[in-house]
């Protein structure tokens, strides 16, 4: 044991400082069994090693952190580790990719039942049915989602500013103050390039080459988070990377599932299930027109984040599309986007209508629908800078 609290003490000492993720302070720390998921590559291991710094002496022995890429802990297993932790004064286990234990669920329920004392955290992928497909963990677990970082978090890391996050109804109705005040202190279309680029991964900080580094991450997502946690057969890897590569190909339009099934060789069903793995593990959004909902087809298939979208060279995506994942994927946490018609506007929360455009305009006539300009700092009446959505996470 004492091998692993010394690891514990040098990932702890050695977290580099980076920005304070929101969903420490949603998280009920009271609770006994809480899960954190999230697309590889989000920060999941940074941010238990977050809450063990924020909580705990580097030191203190009664939180540990552990990682399930460790031999011994897999040969021994989550119940009887999380034992002999708690046998000797243990009482908080952060567990990191805990889907790597084949039967991790049904461990984790045995040290809910054996050790009362005992407050497990674990992380593990988007990808994960916590309880849907664990129905073990029912009423037990508290469940949540780390997501990429938000403009709004970017902007905070690049400024040394502590910007907080707005209510999309907050930014309907006071945008022009929001986006003048915020104007004062930085320039917000000024970092957004780099973001669209490279700045929704938090290992853009790291020192490496960021598009061969997400490469990398990309391909992990589907040969571990999907192919090992969905329990696919190895030969259906390359046909699921084909499938991610044509959806990409074909940018921001609705997919025409059945020439993808004849292309791949599957059937309809089949490449249904794949693009919501796809989904799970924050590769793509699917954007279904009102009322509708998987197995149907979606309206549209766009990528997760725009990051995703350089890494596609020699691809060259149109401003559009890459403004488009921008947006959505601001609002996909805490809200629901629908396609209406074919004139490109985005339905929100079954109320808000919405149009991106490039540049602020004169409306010739009184509309409901809300517009999100490209090129402007700040707008007036229904047209929103596009920006601005970056800040309601």
């Amino acid at each position: 044991m004492e091998s692993f609290f010394r690891t514990h003490k040098y990932l702890v000492e050695h977290l580099q400082p980076t920005v304070r993720r929101d969903l420490m302070d949603e998280i009920n720390w009271d609770d006994r069994m809480i899960g954190i998921k999230g697309a590889r590559g989000v920060g999941k291991t940074t941010f238990l090693l977050q809450y063990a710094k924020e909580n705990f002496a580097a030191c203190d022995h009664t939180c540990l952190y552990i990682n399930m890429n460790n031999f011994y802990v897999q040969n021994v297993g989550i119940t009887q580790f999380a034992g002999e932790f708690y046998q000797n004064g243990g009482k908080v286990l952060l567990i990191d990719q805990v889907f790597k234990q084949p039967d991790w669920s049904r461990q984790l329920r045995e040290c809910y039942d054996r050790y009362p004392g005992l407050k497990i955290v674990f992380a593990g992928s988007s990808v994960m049915r916590l309880k849907q497909e664990n129905p073990e963990l029912g009423g037990i677990v508290k469940s949540y989602n780390l997501r990429g970082f938000s403009y709004r978090e970017f902007v905070n890391l690049k400024t040394g500013n502590n910007f907080r996050a707005y209510t999309l109804e907050e930014v309907i109705e006071n945008h022009e103050e929001i986006a003048a005040q915020l104007s004062k202190a930085f320039k917000p279309r000024k970092l957004l390039p780099d973001y669209l680029h490279h700045g929704f991964y938090p290992f853009f900080l790291e020192n490496k080459n960021y598009s061969e580094n997400l490469l990398k991450t990309m391909n992990m997502m589907i040969e571990v988070d999907i192919l090992l946690i969905k329990q696919i057969e190895l030969k259906y890897l390359t046909k699921i990377k084909q499938l991610f590569y044509l959806l990409t190909m074909s940018g921001s339009t609705t997919p025409n599932i059945s020439q993808l099934a004849t292309e791949l060789g599957m059937s309809r069903a089949t490449v249904m299930h794949y693009i919501k793995y796809l989904m799970e593990a924050r590769l793509v959004n699917m954007i279904y027109a009102r009322g509708e909902s998987f197995p149907k087809k979606p309206a549209l298939v766009l990528m997760h984040n725009s990051n995703l979208m350089y890494s596609f060279y020699p691809k060259r995506f149109d401003d559009h599309d890459v403004q488009e994942a921008f947006f959505c994927n601001s609002l996909w946490k805490d809200h629901t986007i629908n396609k209406v018609g074919s004139s490109g506007m985005l339905l929100i929360d079954g109320k808000y209508e919405f149009k991106i455009i490039e540049h602020a305009t004169r409306l010739k006539s009184k509309t409901k629908c809300l517009y999100a300009v490209n090129q402007s700092d700040v707008c007036e009446g229904n047209q929103i800078p596009l920006w601005l959505f970056g800040f309601l996470c």
